[in-house]
Protein backbone atom coordinates (compact mmCIF):
# COMPACT_ATOMS: atom_id res chain seq x y z
CA UNK A 1 0.00 0.00 0.00
CA UNK A 2 0.93 3.35 -1.01
CA UNK A 3 0.87 6.51 0.39
CA UNK A 4 0.92 8.21 4.13
CA UNK A 5 -1.01 5.96 6.73
CA UNK A 6 -4.33 7.35 7.11
CA UNK A 7 -6.01 7.61 10.77
CA UNK A 8 -9.24 8.09 11.66
CA UNK A 9 -9.56 10.34 15.20
CA UNK A 10 -12.94 10.07 16.81
CA UNK A 11 -14.47 10.17 20.48
CA UNK A 12 -17.11 7.56 20.62
CA UNK A 13 -20.46 9.20 22.49
CA UNK A 14 -20.29 12.95 24.09
CA UNK A 15 -17.36 13.02 26.42
CA UNK A 16 -15.94 16.90 25.10
CA UNK A 17 -12.49 15.68 27.14
CA UNK A 18 -10.26 16.43 24.09
CA UNK A 19 -6.61 17.21 24.63
CA UNK A 20 -5.67 13.86 24.71
CA UNK A 21 -6.84 12.61 21.24
CA UNK A 22 -5.94 16.24 19.67
CA UNK A 23 -2.00 15.68 20.79
CA UNK A 24 -2.14 12.30 19.65
CA UNK A 25 -3.63 13.54 16.34
CA UNK A 26 -0.86 15.99 16.40
CA UNK A 27 2.11 13.30 17.39
CA UNK A 28 0.60 11.17 14.15
CA UNK A 29 0.29 13.86 12.02
CA UNK A 30 3.75 15.07 12.75
CA UNK A 31 5.34 11.36 11.55
CA UNK A 32 3.52 12.00 8.50
CA UNK A 33 0.31 9.95 8.59
CA UNK A 34 -2.57 11.40 7.35
CA UNK A 35 -5.13 12.18 10.64
CA UNK A 36 -9.00 12.72 9.91
CA UNK A 37 -10.04 13.85 13.46
CA UNK A 38 -13.92 14.15 13.67
CA UNK A 39 -14.31 14.73 17.48
CA UNK A 40 -17.76 13.81 19.36
CA UNK A 41 -19.51 11.54 17.25
CA UNK A 42 -21.93 8.19 17.50
CA UNK A 43 -20.51 4.76 17.10
CA UNK A 44 -22.61 4.53 13.49
CA UNK A 45 -21.07 7.87 12.18
CA UNK A 46 -17.32 6.93 13.11
CA UNK A 47 -17.71 3.80 11.77
CA UNK A 48 -19.39 5.17 8.48
CA UNK A 49 -16.22 8.11 7.87
CA UNK A 50 -13.29 4.63 9.01
CA UNK A 51 -15.01 2.82 5.77
CA UNK A 52 -16.03 5.64 3.24
CA UNK A 53 -12.10 7.09 4.00
CA UNK A 54 -10.66 3.34 3.98
CA UNK A 55 -8.65 3.85 7.03
CA UNK A 56 -5.83 2.22 8.10
CA UNK A 57 -6.35 2.91 11.97
CA UNK A 58 -9.14 4.17 14.09
CA UNK A 59 -8.25 5.48 16.88
CA UNK A 60 -10.85 6.72 19.77
CA UNK A 61 -10.75 8.24 22.75
CA UNK A 62 -12.40 8.33 26.11
CA UNK A 63 -12.29 9.74 29.54
CA UNK A 64 -16.10 8.65 30.57
CA UNK A 65 -17.28 5.29 31.63
CA UNK A 66 -18.80 4.87 28.67
CA UNK A 67 -16.12 3.34 26.99
CA UNK A 68 -17.28 -0.11 28.13
CA UNK A 69 -20.46 -0.13 25.75
CA UNK A 70 -19.02 2.68 22.95
CA UNK A 71 -16.22 0.44 21.98
CA UNK A 72 -17.20 -2.55 21.23
CA UNK A 73 -20.34 -1.23 19.62
CA UNK A 74 -17.41 0.08 17.24
CA UNK A 75 -15.52 -2.40 16.81
CA UNK A 76 -18.49 -4.67 16.11
CA UNK A 77 -20.06 -2.28 14.04
CA UNK A 78 -16.52 -2.10 11.70
CA UNK A 79 -16.78 -6.01 11.62
CA UNK A 80 -20.15 -6.10 10.24
CA UNK A 81 -19.30 -3.39 7.46
CA UNK A 82 -16.16 -5.74 6.69
CA UNK A 83 -13.89 -3.49 7.97
CA UNK A 84 -12.10 -5.87 10.94
CA UNK A 85 -8.78 -5.46 9.02
CA UNK A 86 -8.50 -1.65 10.52
CA UNK A 87 -5.99 -1.47 13.20
CA UNK A 88 -8.12 0.01 16.18
CA UNK A 89 -6.13 1.76 18.90
CA UNK A 90 -8.20 3.49 22.25
CA UNK A 91 -6.51 5.72 24.72
CA UNK A 92 -8.39 7.35 27.85
CA UNK A 93 -8.68 6.43 31.49
CA UNK A 94 -9.68 2.72 31.24
CA UNK A 95 -9.67 0.61 34.76
CA UNK A 96 -6.83 -2.32 34.39
CA UNK A 97 -9.08 -4.80 34.18
CA UNK A 98 -10.70 -3.50 31.49
CA UNK A 99 -7.80 -3.25 28.94
CA UNK A 100 -8.30 -7.00 27.91
CA UNK A 101 -12.31 -6.30 28.02
CA UNK A 102 -11.69 -3.93 25.57
CA UNK A 103 -8.86 -6.12 23.84
CA UNK A 104 -11.63 -9.14 23.67
CA UNK A 105 -13.69 -6.95 21.99
CA UNK A 106 -11.37 -6.06 19.45
CA UNK A 107 -9.15 -3.12 20.06
CA UNK A 108 -5.39 -3.69 19.52
CA UNK A 109 -3.72 -1.47 21.49
CA UNK A 110 -5.02 0.72 24.72
CA UNK A 111 -3.03 3.64 25.86
CA UNK A 112 -3.31 4.65 29.68
CA UNK A 113 -3.08 8.49 30.77
CA UNK A 114 0.98 8.82 30.60
CA UNK A 115 1.76 6.79 27.32
CA UNK A 116 4.09 8.93 25.38
CA UNK A 117 3.55 10.20 22.20
CA UNK A 118 6.84 8.35 20.59
CA UNK A 119 5.47 4.81 21.70
CA UNK A 120 2.00 5.36 20.39
CA UNK A 121 3.19 6.79 16.78
CA UNK A 122 5.73 3.44 16.82
CA UNK A 123 2.86 1.17 17.76
CA UNK A 124 0.72 2.74 14.52
CA UNK A 125 3.80 3.01 12.35
CA UNK A 126 4.85 -1.03 12.96
CA UNK A 127 1.12 -2.30 13.05
CA UNK A 128 -1.31 0.22 10.92
CA UNK A 129 -0.87 -2.06 7.96
CA UNK A 130 -0.29 -5.75 9.45
CA UNK A 131 -3.87 -6.28 9.30
CA UNK A 132 -4.03 -5.24 5.74
CA UNK A 133 -1.61 -7.01 4.48
CA UNK A 134 -2.85 -9.84 1.52
CA UNK A 135 -2.68 -13.44 2.84
CA UNK A 136 -0.11 -15.12 0.11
Amino acid sequence: MAGPIKVLMAKPGFDAHNWGATVVSMALRDAGMEVIYIGMQEPEYIVEVAVQEDVDVVGLSLLSSTYTKLIPKITRLLREKGAADILIIAGGIFLPDDVDLLKEAGVDEAFLPGAKLEVIVDYVEKNARRKKAPVL
